[in-house]
């Protein structure tokens, strides 16, 4: 049987391709390097906290042709995996379907812009899955998810509109129509808008310096230089 695997789904940090909704205040090529520093920051823990569980690293990026882009943003030990389907939905089902194909017994995917989604975060997941939850969720603060963990693919949770501040609740309902076992760990929150930022900056310093110290900088020069 395969190990568990904890996946990253990310885009190429491209200007104008990630993380539109901070513009304005910020410019495309702004909100992109925003968007680079939370992943950076993501994979990195992630990756640390992967390595002590011994669970396998996935990053599963879009678009497919950007893999010479991803490959010198990624710590070593992570597998790459392109997203297939057309919309997130489609692409996250489709993650966990081939999960199922590989025989892991279960599967956490997060995404990369919670870079407040910190390591108790996924041991509290990892404890639900393994105490026999079937679906376990860590809601953020616009109603959907962060995170989702399945320990087999369910093709229908993933067919609910996903842009949507009831994504969470229904999911839940959803679920529980079908008999799934659901657990939901602590909230944390994506960052999205500017206003985000201040979340992000009411965490103690001594949790952010540990999960998103680039995210952290980034934002601080950019309040330095005006530009928020």
């Amino acid at each position: 049987m395969r190990r568990p695997q904890l996946i990253v789904f990310a885009k190429v940090p491209r200007p104008g391709f990630v993380k539109t909704r901070l513009t304005p205040p910020l410019s495309a090529e702004q909100a992109a390097l925003v968007y680079e520093a939370m992943l950076g920051d993501v994979l990195e823990l992630t990756d640390a906290f992967a390595r002590d569980r011994g669970l396998e690293r996935v990053l599963a990026f879009t678009p497919a042709e950007a893999v010479g882009a991803m490959l010198p943003r990624t710590p070593p030990g992570y597998r790459l995996q392109a997203q297939r389907g057309l919309g997130l939905a489609e692409r996250m089902a489709n993650a966990f379907a081939e999960c199922d194909a590989a025989g892991a017994p279960w599967a956490l995917l997060r995404g990369s812009d919670s870079p407040g989604l910190g390591g108790e975060h996924l041991e509290e997941a990892i404890d639900r899955l393994e105490a026999g939850a079937e679906l376990v969720l860590t809601p953020d603060s616009s109603g959907g998810y962060a995170m989702i963990g399945l320990r087999e693919a369910q093709r229908m949770l993933f067919e609910l509109p996903m842009s949507n501040d009831e994504l969470l609740v229904r999911t839940i309902d959803l679920a529980r129509e079908q008999g799934l076992d659901v657990g939901v760990t602590k909230p944390t929150f994506d960052l999205d808008r500017v206003t985000d930022f201040a979340q992000l900056e009411s965490l103690p310093a001594e949790e952010t310096s540990d999960r998103c110290p680039r995210t952290v900088q980034i934002i601080s020069e950019l309040r330095e230089s005006g530009v928020l």
